[in-house]
């Protein structure tokens, strides 16, 4: 079962990476999510925040300026961050990594099956925060984005809507984006009255308006913070009864007026959803009347379940193809160490019958760990298989099925 999640605001600068991705805390990834899951056991991102921490890879390492400077900020890597991404960036970065880690004195840490889907869901969830905003910039933006003659902060401005002071209390985006959804209607035709010119909001601009209405509002926060996504089992339920399946489609699942939402180029901010919200939602409800579909009203709970159904389904990918892996081991010189059914090199492990490798971090682990092996015999004998994302996912597949016969 997916448990509720946590709503509190981290403060400490660890804190904003060491947070869990909602969609993969105590989210168990064979069964939610059928066959699109790789089967395993539960992967807690806050938990692979300590591992990040433990093992030794902030030394090198550093998320959003916070760590080491050996290797590169992981929090500014721009590439996409599903399971099998990572994974196959962590095997082919293997020999580089290794190598700085002996000239620093350091042997590359064992990690077991829930270590390394911990890490992996950790790296996945670094850039779900936003940095924090620029205060002044946000009064700037209230002003000149005309935000002001219908909304009060503090007691200034317009009053044709509703005070902001609430947002600035109880501030996040996932509030922002779920006020601006249901009240968009409302709000294209007062701005239509008035001849006020829609704005489009950038991701770093919303920030900032955040942090100018937490700095204006009056009173500490109140209620609940929402700053983590929500329950993404609950978010796929939200998607179809809210009818945003009608339009958009998953993996080619559901409607093809809209994009297939499992397909984006990277994750998004709190900040970039919201953003993106606002900013479609124009389109989005000119849909909506051609189809004859009432808007649905979203509750700020619901918001942030989609949010984390949204993040699911880009993280978890099908386990692959098993003989499409055992391909690929024969393929990629394995054999010239291990056979496969009495084929190869008999003085190796045979690939068929290795046991307990249950789940896609199982054999991640267990390639991690055989590297630091492979790594002292490859030196001068064969260069290192680098595998693509869905290549790692197929030999994945081989080992799984292999050690369940």
């Amino acid at each position: 079962m997916i448990t509720d999640m946590l709503n509190s605001v981290a403060t400490r600068p660890l804190g904003r990476w060491a947070v869990c991705l909602a969609a993969l805390v105590s989210v168990p990834c064979a069964g939610t999510y059928g066959q699109d899951a790789p089967v395993g056991p539960t992967q807690n991102a806050l938990a692979g925040s300590w591992v990040f921490g433990s093992k030794g890879c902030a030394t090198c390492h550093s998320i959003n300026d916070v760590g080491g400077t050996v290797g590169p900020d992981l929090g500014r890597v721009e590439q996409l961050r599903t399971y099998y991404d990572l994974a196959a960036a962590f095997w082919n970065h293997f020999p580089q990594m290794v190598d700085q880690m002996r000239e620093l004195g350091v042997e590359p840490p064992h990690m077991n099956t829930r270590e390394m889907g911990d890490l992996i869901a950790f790296l996945t969830s670094i850039n779900y925060f936003d940095t924090p905003g620029d205060v002044d910039k946000g009064n700037a933006h209230f002003a000149t984005m005309q935000c002001i003659r219908c909304h009060q902060v503090a007691g200034v401005g317009g009053v044709i809507g509703p005070s902001l002071d609430y947002l600035g209390n109880m501030g996040s985006p996932i509030q922002i984006a779920t006020a601006m959804w249901n009240h968009g209607p409302a709000m294209a035709e007062a701005m239509q009255t008035l001849g006020i010119r829609r704005p489009s909001f950038g991701a770093s601009e919303l920030t900032d308006l955040v942090a100018f209405l937490k700095s204006a509002s009056p009173g500490p926060p109140q209620g609940p913070m929402y700053v983590l996504p929500g329950r993404a089992q609950l978010g796929r339920r939200w998607f179809v009864e809210k009818g945003c399946l009608e339009c958009h489609n998953i993996r080619g699942r559901g409607g093809s007026r809209a994009p297939d939402l499992a397909r984006r180029g990277r994750q998004l901010s709190l900040s970039k959803f919201a953003a993106t919200m606002w900013n479609k939602a124009p389109g989005m409800l000119r849909m909506m009347r051609t189809q004859g579909v009432n808007v649905p009203q979203l509750e700020v709970s619901q918001m942030a379940d989609i949010l984390a159904y949204l993040y699911s389904v880009r993280y978890f990918q099908r386990l692959g193809d098993a003989a499409a892996g055992r391909r690929l081991v024969q393929r990629r010189g394995c054999l010239n160490c291990h056979s496969i059914g009495g084929r190869g090199e008999k003085s190796g492990t045979d690939l068929a019958k290795v046991k307990g490798l249950t789940s896609a971090p199982a054999v991640i682990a267990v390639m991690w760990n055989h590297g630091r092996v492979m790594t002292e015999e490859a030196e001068g004998r064969f260069m290192w298989p680098t595998l693509l994302p869905v290549e790692m996912a197929d030999m994945s597949a081989f080992f799984v099925e292999s050690s369940s016969k």
